[in-house]
Parts: C-alpha cells; sequence; structure tokens
C-alpha cells in the first residue's frame, strides 16, 4: 500500500542530486524511491486506548542557513509575490541541461500556484566544465541593468535556445548574444558595454567562486524555505508546495477519544458521481473510527481527490494534500483483529507506513488482497453504493505531478444510529 509520509521523510527522499556536476566530483548515486512493503503492525486490544502522537513541530532554518539564503531583492532576481509562504532558491548554470528543465519546472508552479510561490534565481555557473557558463551570467546581467523584464526576457531565451548556443565557441556565442539582446529589444550598445564591464564580469567570476564556497556539489540546487533541499523534478517540487500549505489545515493535537464502542455509525461518503455509504466498525477500531469521524466533522475531507486509483487493488483517497504524504497533523496506532482479513471486495481500511503511523488517508479494497493482512486497521465496509466506487477514474499521483484531478471526494457525513 501507498504510505502515508510526512513531510521530513520526503524531504530525506527528495534531497537534491545534482545534475551537471562540476569536475571532479566523487560519486553521486540516486536515493532509493518508497517502496511498498508490508510493515509489521502494532496489535491493539480492543478496547484499550491506543496510542497517538501529534506530528512535531516543523523544523526552522538554522541562523547559517538564514544567513545564506534569505532571499535579498538588492542582489537576487526574484519572481512570485514576496510574502509567498514558499520560497524556492534556484542556483543554475544556463549552460547545464538539467537547469533548463528546473526553471520550466519552477515557472509552470509559479503558474499554477501564483499567490503562494516566489521564485529566487541564483548563479552558480560552473567555469570547470561549460566554457560559457560566465559569459552567460554576464549577458543576463548586463541585460538586466536594463531592467528586470530584460533579465527574465535573456534568461528564458538562453534556456529555450540552449542546445543551439551551448555549441558555439565563446567568441560566437557573443556574437550571437549582442543579436538575442538586440531581438528583446535591448540597447546594445549599452549591452555590450555592461557585458565587458569589470562590474559584471566580477560579478560573473565570483558567482563560481561563491558557489563552491557554500559547499554546493552541482546545479540546479534548489532550496525550499531556506530549509529544505529539493529535487527539481515537478512532481517534488509539486509536493513541496501541497505539503506546505497543508500545514495550515493540520492539527496540533490528537482527537479526544469521544466515540462510543458499543454505538453504531455510519459514513456518507458524496462524491461528484453520487454517494456510497460505510458502516463503521468501532467496536473493533475504536482509535481509528473516533479519528475519522472527528476528521469527517471537521470537514477535513471536504473537496479532496480519490488521488490514487488502481482498477483491481485499491481506491484510496484522505489527503487533501492530493500528493499521497499528507496526514492531519497527527499519527496513531493499527488496530488489528482477527475477526477481519482482506477476503473481499469493499472493505475500508487505514493506509500507513508503519505501526504507528496511520493518519487520515484510508483506501477502499476492489478485490481480496491478502497480503494486506496483519497491517492495515480494516475499520469499516461499504454498504451501499460500491458501483461509484468501482466506477472512479484509474489514477495514480506517485507517476507525477502531471496528472487528471482525479475524482472529486465532496463531504463525509457521520450519522450515528
Amino acid at each position: 500500500m501507498k504510505k502515508i509520509i510526512p513531510l521530513l521523510l520526503v524531504v530525506a527522499l527528495g534531497g537534491l542530486l545534482g545534475a551537471c556536476l562540476p569536475a571532479p566530483q566523487p560519486e553521486v548515486t540516486e536515493p532509493p524511491e518508497p517502496t511498498i512493503q508490508i510493515p509489521t503492525a502494532t496489535t491493539l486490544d480492543v478496547g484499550s486506548q491506543p496510542g497517538c502522537i501529534p506530528n512535531p513541530a516543523p523544523p526552522t532554518p538554522s541562523e547559517e542557513d538564514l544567513a545564506v539564503f534569505t532571499p535579498d531583492p538588492e542582489s537576487d532576481w526574484i519572481k512570485g509575490p514576496e510574502d509567498a509562504p514558499i520560497t524556492f532558491i534556484e542556483y543554475a548554470d544556463f549552460q547545464c541541461p538539467y537547469c533548463s528543465l528546473a526553471s520550466q519546472n519552477l515557472q509552470s508552479l509559479l503558474e499554477k500556484y501564483p499567490d503562494d510561490v516566489r521564485i529566487v534565481y541564483r548563479h552558480f555557473p560552473l567555469a570547470s566544465i561549460h566554457d560559457k557558463a560566465i559569459p552567460a551570467v554576464q549577458a543576463v546581467e548586463a541585460a538586466g541593468l536594463q531592467g528586470e523584464g530584460a533579465f527574465w526576457d535573456l534568461h528564458d531565451r538562453l534556456y529555450d535556445t540552449q542546445a543551439l548556443w551551448s555549441e558555439y565557441s565563446v567568441e560566437e556565442f557573443e556574437s550571437w548574444v549582442v543579436e538575442a539582446a538586440a531581438e528583446l529589444g535591448l540597447d546594445t550598445a549599452q549591452f555590450e558595454a555592461d557585458y565587458s564591464s569589470e562590474v559584471i564580469v566580477s560579478l560573473a567570476e565570483a558567482a563560481w567562486i561563491d558557489g563552491q564556497a557554500l559547499g554546493l556539489t552541482g546545479t540546479p540546487y534548489v532550496k525550499v524555505n531556506s530549509l529544505y533541499e529539493a529535487r527539481p523534478d515537478i512532481q517534488t517540487l509539486t509536493a513541496y508546495v501541497e505539503l506546505i500549505k497543508l500545514e495550515e489545515q493540520q492539527f496540533t493535537d490528537c482527537p479526544p477519544l469521544t466515540v462510543d464502542p458499543d454505538a453504531s455509525y455510519r459514513a456518507v461518503v458524496e462524491t461528484e458521481h453520487g454517494s456510497f455509504v460505510i458502516d463503521l466498525f468501532p467496536e473493533i477500531a475504536p482509535l481509528t473510527v473516533n479519528s475519522f469521524i472527528y476528521l469527517a466533522e471537521n470537514g477535513w475531507f471536504d473537496g479532496i481527490t480519490f488521488h490514487r486509483v488502481i482498477p483491481g487493488f485499491v481506491a484510496q483517497t484522505g489527503d487533501p494534500s492530493g500528493t499521497g504524504y499528507g496526514n492531519p497533523g497527527y499519527l496513531f496506532s493499527t488496530e488489528i483483529s482477527s475477526e477481519l482479513v482482506f477476503d473481499r471486495e469493499g472493505l475500508v481500511a487505514m493506509a500507513n507506513s508503519g505501526g504507528e503511523s496511520n493518519g487520515s488517508q484510508f483506501f477502499i479494497t476492489y478485490a481480496e488482497a491478502p497480503d494486506l493482512n496483519g497491517g492495515y486497521t480494516i475499520f469499516g465496509e461499504i454498504v451501499e453504493g460500491m458501483d461509484i466506487v468501482r466506477n472512479l477514474a484509474p489514477r495514480n499521483a506517485d507517476n507525477g505531478a502531471d496528472l487528471p484531478p482525479g475524482d472529486l471526494l465532496i463531504s463525509v457525513t457521520i450519522e450515528k444510529q
């Protein structure tokens, strides 16, 4: 099963690997992607009060990181609102192919989240392997002296035509970039003078030296909120945005244990295609049912997607971020009962990444799934509307960020009988 993975683990799994590396560099290996494993569950006696732990407080940047990775409007090139809750600082090299892709991804992110994202561009020209990296910095900085828009226009032109000018000699590049500046409407006489000025040349050369002094191992290097290092693929970047935004919705403590294990509870799940009904099992999974009711009554499930729908296996939802990594701000233990196994369709169970890591994500089985036995809390069963679940649109958040939105879960209403 897909696991609920908190932001810190996403950070560990998504640590940046420099795609363009200055020579020489030690070998860099790709960290393994999250694997699907059946964890050892924590078995709890029915009727006892299982454990629940609030998420730890989010980490904060060190003073050293703040000194380096705080955006400076006087020296940085910045897109996006100053009060954006998520800032991506990108160190890049115009001759690095992976930086071109990162630039496209960050621009897509800015367009998708115009109120939430700010992009800060910083130079790290890898002069040891790219002969036109420093001249390219000189070019965009010279353009920037004619206006911020001129900087970004030439920035985009360099990345868009990278395959062309990367093959040029330095002299050919310098002639070409003057023509590019003219096409963008710049004053070419001023551009050429600034390009060769001592101030601009020194700035470009210092960017290479300063990046090495920071310990940057390659480009693109992306820092999130002066704290996290991120791979610049669109799926990872989107996950950071969604998970940081989710922090505003998360609860700061575990819910009070108010469920009546002797009562009968039903959940009416309304989707954009109709409703289905879940009979809940408070006598078997009191903590799970208690949390599910608490989240439903506080609107946690309202307006979210079925982010993972695999025909013949499961349909999964419960994560407002849509990434498959979100949780409600607390985690609780697995409740396993020998009375229930994954032997049929329509069972409702919690997704987790281990016995103590249940949160808000739950799944519905499409068929028997014996490999899941003993690892996941079964806390309900669909008694009406299974046809709605069978017809959910297939989707897998593991396959990237450029996915259809998935079918909408409108609300969950609890009925106590």
